[in-house]
């Protein structure tokens, strides 16, 4: 199970990273930081998406989605959505979700 991302210095290190990737309306940015031996996930849903009602539930499916993911390399993970999300099913987001969380750390490494 991630842990959360609750320190200013690890979204700091997120927002200057290169290693993103983008599947469908789902966007990941890893930051291989810190020692923790387990995966740190924060979850960015813009405005764009909808009301508060809307980017709440877009986040839970998210965060459902990461947690069916399996097993993720250590390192902090911020995984953002865009407004197709909402009428995304969810296999078709949790394909998304997956094949994004895979692609970022080797988009990190090269």
């Amino acid at each position: 199970m991630p842990w959360r991302i609750r320190d200013r210095a690890t979204f700091e290190a997120l927002r200057r990273s290169s290693a993103r990737a983008r599947r469908g309306p789902v966007g990941v940015t890893y930051a291989a930081v810190g020692d923790a031996p387990v995966a740190r996930v924060g979850y960015a849903v813009g405005k764009r998406v909808g009301n508060a009602v809307t980017r709440n539930r877009v986040k839970r499916r998210l965060r459902a989605a990461v947690l069916q993911a399996g097993e993720l390399t250590p390192g902090a993970y911020l995984v953002s959505a865009g407004p197709s999300a909402v009428e995304a099913p969810f296999p078709q987001l949790k394909g998304d979700v997956e094949a994004a969380l895979a692609a970022a750390p080797e988009r990190g490494r090269s």
